[in-house]
Parts: structure tokens; sequence; C-alpha cells
């Protein structure tokens, strides 16, 4: 019950996440926005910016209240939100409720991770999170033909009506029992986030978890979202639509998401499995700055998602790095840390288009990304299996 009830929310997380991404052109249109690529980057960063804040809320209150609390009360807010941008009347309104969105998606993920690790096995984990991702990340196939067949408007409204639906679902899931035995431990300090950073080899591994999610957002937030743009620069003659890569890349996301589970269980490695998808997102990059169609740069966004079809393990990984009394706190915030470094990336690529062209800055900005990403990886040591029944204590 808990992987599926995770497995939906991460649905709804996702429909509403990307959902922007999707209608950005029609609906700046319609709200009359000068500049529908400085207004879309904008919204974009506010809502990160709101997945990064409420990254360490939830991840906090995960910790301290429980994981099911936390899948509750997340899911209720972006519900309440998706509806209220149903309603918006002018762009700075639009801004706004996407950051009060964002801070409610931000508690879906890390929790429902969280949970469903510390419920099964430690040889299915895996497995089951990657279940998790695969059924979640659909969600943007969802959100692609809903935008299709209606307004905008309506769009926010299926959502947060999915949303209040999923709340009734969750009544019927319990708590971890590895959180329930942490409580009982009163000198334990549970979702304190400045923990994080209380020794150096727990900063450091908590920032490597971080960065090796960092190609995942670059693809989705940069390629992938101003892949109209790119095609124009790419002297690509028929106008891209940024819906329809997002359609390829989650579509094939998804189906990565549950590869990645199937070959970490038969390598009985996080890093050898991850190791390959990296190789398939670098293929996927020279892929993209290629193109010479449209076909081709579809295709591109199809091998780059399924190449980032990592964030399971990716987030898993990061539950399995730190204790019972720390890892809601680090479960939630890492993938959000994630979410919110476009922010920097985006910051990193537009500096890099005023130095040169809008195709070599994106080049550049690609190799950064993945060397970070190598350097992090290749400090981490491998949780295939771990026990987690442990805590973190200074």
């Amino acid at each position: 019950m808990a992987v599926w009830v995770a497995a939906l929310g991460y649905f709804v997380d996702i429909y509403d996440l990307l959902l922007f991404s999707i209608i950005r052109v029609p609906s700046l249109e319609s709200l009359g926005a000068m500049n529908v690529f400085e207004s879309g980057l904008l919204i974009i960063n506010m809502q990160m910016l709101g997945l990064l804040l409420g990254g360490i809320l939830w991840g906090v209150l995960g910790d301290k209240l429980g994981r099911t609390r936390v899948l509750f009360l997340s899911i209720l807010i972006y519900s309440i939100a998706n509806i209220a941008n149903g309603f918006v009347q002018n762009l700075d309104q639009y801004t706004w409720i996407r950051f009060i969105a964002g801070i409610g998606l931000a508690g879906e993920l890390g929790a429902g991770i969280t949970l469903v690790a510390e419920l099964l096995p430690k040889d299915k984990r895996g497995l089951g999170t990657s279940l998790v991702a695969g059924i979640g990340l659909t969600g943007a196939v969802a959100a692609f033909f809903i935008a299709q067949n209606f307004e905008w408007r309506t769009c926010y409204f299926i959502g947060g009506g999915m949303g209040f639906l999923l709340l009734f679902l969750r009544l019927g899931v319990f708590e971890s029992n590895l959180f329930e035995q942490t409580v009982k431990k009163t000198h334990v300090a549970r979702g304190n986030f400045l923990a994080l950073f209380a020794n150096r080899e727990r900063a450091l591994r908590y920032l490597r978890c971080i960065l090796i999610g960092l190609p995942t957002w670059f693809v989705i937030g940069i390629l992938v979202s101003f892949s109209k743009e790119f095609g124009s620069y790419l002297g690509i003659q028929e106008p891209i639509d940024p819906g329809r890569g997002i359609l390829y890349s989650y579509a094939a996301i998804a189906v990565g998401d549950v590869l990645i589970g199937l070959l970490s269980q038969k390598l009985q490695s996080r890093k050898k499995a991850l190791h390959v998808f990296y190789g398939i997102t670098v293929l996927g990059m020279i892929l993209f700055f290629n193109s010479s169609s449209a076909e081709m740069l579809y295709f591109a966004c199809g091998v780059l998602g399924f190449g980032t079809g990592f964030w399971a393990i990716f987030v898993t990984i990061g539950a399995e790095n730190f204790g019972t009394n720390l890892r809601a706190t680090a479960a939630t915030t890492i993938p959000n840390m994630v979410r919110g470094s476009l922010n920097g990336i985006s910051a990193l690529f537009l500096f890099l288009v005023a130095q040169t062209s809008y195709i070599s800055a994106g080049i550049w900005t690609a190799v950064i990304v993945m060397a970070i990403t190598y350097w992090a990886v290749s400090g981490l040591k491998e949780t295939f299996g771990k026990d987690l029944d442990y805590l973190e204590e200074d």
C-alpha cells in the first residue's frame, strides 16, 4: 500500500511540477507577458526556490512528526495551490502561487522514498523505490495529453482535483517502524537540518549526494524546457514544441527509472548502475547539440530522458547514506536541492550566453555539470544492501 500511495503521490507531484513547462507559452501569452522566455525562466526559478525551501521544511518535519504526516500536508498545500493557479489574473500572482506550489511539491518524493525504503527488505528497496519513480514520472505524460485537450486553467484544476483524491488514499498508510522506534529514544535529536553539517565527513557526504543528481535538472530545466529556443539556434526550420520534448523525455525517464532499479539489483551496486546511465546521458547531450531536424531533437530528448532516469536510485542513495534520525531530512532536502540548483545552473547558462553563442553556452554548461557530477559520485561509498537501522550521532 505504501509503495502504491507513494507512487501515485509522485505521479501528481510530477504532473504539477512539469505542467508549467508544458503550458508555459499559452499561459504566459494569455496573461499578456511581453517576453515569454524571461517570464518563464523567472517563474520556473521561483518554483524551484519554493522546492528548495520546502525541501528543508518537509525534511525536518519528516524526522520530527513522521513520514506519513508530511505526505499528507505536502499534497494538501500543492493541491490548493494548483487550484489557485487556475484563477490567476497577472504574472505576479502566477509567479508567487508557483512558488507556494513548489513548497508543497517539495515534501512528496523524499518522504515517500524514505517511507518505502524503511518498510521494504533491504534487498528489495531499490526495486520498490524504482517502482515509485517509474509510475510517478508518467505524471508528465499525463500532463502533456491533458494540456493538449484542455485550456491551461483547466489543467491546473485537474491537478488539484487529483491531489485531493489522493488524500483519501493516504489515510490507509502506516508509519515506518524504524521512525517509531527512533521516537522512543528521547536522547536522540531528530530532524536537525544543521546536524547534516556537524562534521566535515557528513557535510561532504551530503554535498556529494546532492551533486550526483545535477544532470537531471540541467536536462529538464534547460535543454528540454527550452528546446524551442535551442531548435531555433540549431537552425531547425520546424518549430519545436517543448511540451512534446517533455512528453518524450519523461516517458523515457519512467522506463529508465524502472530499468535502473533492475540493473542495480543485477549488479548489486547503485554506483555501477549510475555510471551506465551517466554514459547514456552524455550520449543524449551529444545528439541534442548536433540535431539537424525536429525528429532528431525529439529523439535526443528521449535519450536524455532515459539517461537521467536515475532519479529513484539517486534519492535512494540519499536515504541510505543517513541514519534514521536524519533520513527524511536528507532524503527530502537532497532532491529539492537538486531542483533548486536549477537557479545556479540557469545563472551559469545565461552568463555563458552573454559570453558566447546560445549553443556553445549549452555545451559548456553540460561539460561543467557532468564534471561536477563525476567528482561527486567518485567519493561516495556503495550503499546497496546497507542496513538502515542506525542513527547519526555526534
